[in-house]
């Protein structure tokens, strides 16, 4: 075993007594500190990346839950697609309101304690956004009635002995106290994902420079990969989560005494979407414990370096006699050489780092290769943003699957054929060792087989089927209007929502009271009760109704959908590491560090940022029958399938046509940078070309 920092006296040779010198710089103030009460494993860099690896994926969880249970929230509090998707966005307000200001504190701050308080803050910020689910009134899933056990049984029938003039629930309920309640609702909601976003800003920049700088340089690439293999199962996880979550019902701490009458193939049905919370918010809190024992500075890894003296002490005459390579340069010099923002920031204070910022920002962006290549990382981060928040409900819609099980599908293809494609991509820069024409020309590949393999997409999928007086096809029979002749002596109510659907002719109403039915019969099924609605006057033959809306007739499509999708994120994310080795190749060297933060900062501002409200407001645009809460648009009922599906893949198309065209400039440009530089080679000196190559 090599010396460690802290153990007894040990009389090494002289290489190791150079070796220990150049590192006791970094383990001075380590050893300053009451190591002896600390437990050796937290001097260890493995057990950082460990720890680090769990911390990092439990956050992507819980940041990304949300955007598995996007459809239930909307439902649960009446919000517009719109307003979800902003809700989604504020995730990376305070992320990115703070990340610029990261590489400045970065060396000044206790790194490890810095990273176990963000932590702490996500975590309080998950079950901040559980608390609207304790504090709302219990869920009714039919407003016509005052008991939720009683609902389902007389409440939404046609009743021609109740009274016209009689108010309708919505409108007593509609008090200040209501609404009221329902802005502070949505605001906790809104103040929880900016802590999200908060307290995510030190974990992964501070975790990864604190491996870099206490791990030996050739165990840092390794640790790192780890630490972003683990990541990358947290978005996976997330929808895996809701998977499970969504198929218990969301009161399901306070069930009403009769039960509910309700399954989770019910367009009324609402899971459990805060209980995800609570178990990633306690996941967090257990992986960010250990940061608060960990050293500001602990010792740097010296394990390889014994092997790594042997080879340069047999290596050092041949060296000796040659040039000294870039490595063995003496440090003092190469320091000299580093002049960018990064190398001068420590020395900056906050106002001159504010001043001397905008000026890098500006000369990083005159740079057409890093411009284009981030440009085109938008596009697709804008593409990825919308998909991720709104795909589950686009399958719940287009296809009439349970949320619990479109989270299945992208929990358990979509996110795993993304992992796949970026290490693919990753194994082919490094195997053919791919210089940045052939990066690009890999990038523009990728993004051409993902804009071809969603072509298809735009004809998977079927029209809305026909819904009595708000959707009608001409196939099907005329006439048909909100409140027909047969329902007007029913008063039925205005707000309340409980679908039938007819069989026989595939036309589904939205209550039983609309199509005129008088009477409830509960047939006892295999597995389930079968619920019937009979003697119904607004129906063909006054034939008995199914309680739920009406399958989708393209329910079949939906796995093949989902592996086109699924093909197409792997060849999205194919593209994912030669272009990040594009932004690294086309800027100065003392820039790159700089110019990686100006990268994740655009992709916040201009893609993660306004792509779920973009996509929202699409969504929005579709929808045919609007739910009313006091008088404004809460959820919507029903969409336009047809135009759902068009404007939705249209925006994806739109997207990574965008990307397409970005990297076909990229590699147009690299050409000719190639050609000019062969030019000037060749012109100038023949013999310096062959010693190039």
């Amino acid at each position: 075993m090599g010396p460690r920092i802290g153990e007894g006296p040990q009389m090494p040779d002289k290489d190791s007594k150079a070796t220990m010198d150049t590192e006791d710089t970094y383990g001075s103030k380590a050893s300053s500190e009451p190591q002896n009460l600390r437990p050796r494993v937290f001097h260890s860099i493995k057990f950082f990346v460990l720890c680090h690896s769990l911390l990092q994926l439990a956050q992507l969880m819980i940041s990304g839950y949300l955007k598995s249970s996007i459809s239930t929230v909307e439902k649960r509090f009446g919000l517009s697609s719109q307003t979800s998707g902003l809700l989604a966005a504020f995730n990376e307000v305070g992320n990115t309101a703070l990340i610029v200001f990261v590489s400045y504190f970065g060396s000044r701050v206790h790194r490890p304690r810095m990273i176990g308080c963000g932590a702490v803050l996500v975590a309080l910020a998950g079950l901040l956004m559980t608390l609207p689910h304790f504090i709302s009134e219990p869920y009714r899933y039919d407003h016509s009635s005052p008991e939720d056990m009683s609902q389902d049984s007389e409440a939404s029938l046609c009743l021609p002995m109740t009274s016209a003039p009689t108010p309708t629930p919505s409108n007593g309920s509609c008090s200040s106290y209501t609404e009221a309640q329902h802005l502070s609702v949505v605001g906790i909601m809104f103040i929880a994902q900016t802590l999200l976003g908060v307290g995510g800003v030190p974990i992964q920049p501070f975790g990864i420079s604190y491996i870099d700088d206490f791990a030996h340089h050739s165990n840092s690439p390794l640790y790192l990969g780890i630490l972003f293999a683990v990541t990358m199962m947290g978005p996976g996880m997330a929808y895996g989560l809701g998977s499970l979550m969504l198929r218990l019902y969301v009161d399901i701490d306070r069930m009403p005494e009769g039960g509910i009458n309700l399954t989770s193939k019910d367009p009324r049905w609402v899971g459990a979407w805060w209980l995800g919370f609570l178990i990633s918010a306690g996941m967090v809190a257990l992986a960010a414990s250990p940061y608060f024992f960990f050293p500001r500075e602990m010792p740097k890894e010296t394990h390889e370096l014994r092997c790594r003296r042997k080879v340069l002490a047999s290596a050092a005459s041949p060296v000796s006699e040659g040039e000294n390579s870039p490595s063995e340069q003496n440090p003092g010099e190469s320091l000299k050489k580093q002049d960018g923002l990064v190398q001068i920031a420590p020395n900056l204070s906050v106002i001159k780092f504010i001043k001397v910022f905008p000026r890098v920002l500006l000369r990083t962006l005159r740079h057409p290769i890093f411009l284009l290549v981030v440009l085109s990382q938008v596009c697709m981060s804008c593409m990825v943003a919308g998909m991720a928040t709104f795909l589950p409900k686009f399958l719940e819609r287009q296809f009439s699957i349970t949320a619990s099980y479109a989270n299945l599908l992208i929990g358990g293809l979509t996110i795993p054929s993304a992992i796949v494609g970026i290490v693919v991509g990753g194994v082919l820069v490094k195997r053919l060792h791919l210089g940045p024409m052939r990066c690009g020309a890999l990038c523009l590949l990728g993004s051409l087989l993902c804009l071809l393999f969603n072509l298809p997409l735009f004809f998977m999928g079927c029209s809305t089927h026909q819904i009595a007086g708000i959707i009608h096809q001409p196939s099907t029979q005329p006439g048909l209007e909100l409140f027909p002749g047969c329902a007007e002596p029913c008063s039925c109510p205005l707000e309340d929502f409980n679908p039938v659907c007819d069989p026989s002719t595939r036309v589904e109403y939205i209550t039983p009271c609309h199509a005129g039915c008088t009477s409830q019969v509960a047939q006892e099924g295999l597995d389930k009760s079968q619920v019937l609605y009979t003697n119904c006057s607004c129906v063909s033959g006054h034939g008995p109704v199914l309680a739920g809306s009406c399958d989708s007739a393209c329910s079949h499509l939906v796995l093949p959908f989902i592996l086109l999708v699924s093909l197409g994120a792997a060849l999205a994310s194919l593209t994912h590491t030669p272009s990040f080795m594009l932004i690294l190749r086309g800027v100065k060297k003392e820039d790159k560090t700089l110019a990686v933060g100006i990268q994740f900062m655009l992709l916040r501002v201009l893609a993660w940022m306004p792509s779920p409200v973009i996509h929202g407001s699409a969504i929005d645009t579709t929808c045919v029958h609007w739910a009313l809460s006091c008088g404004r648009r809460a959820v919507c009922r029903y969409y336009d399938n047809d135009l759902l599906r068009n404007r939705f893949i249209g925006l994806q198309f739109f997207f990574k046509t965008g990307s397409l065209v970005c990297f076909a400039l990229v590699l147009a440009i690299l050409r000719q940078q190639s050609k000019e530089a062969g030019h000037k080679s060749t012109t100038s000196s023949p013999g310096l070309e062959q010693q190039r190559l």
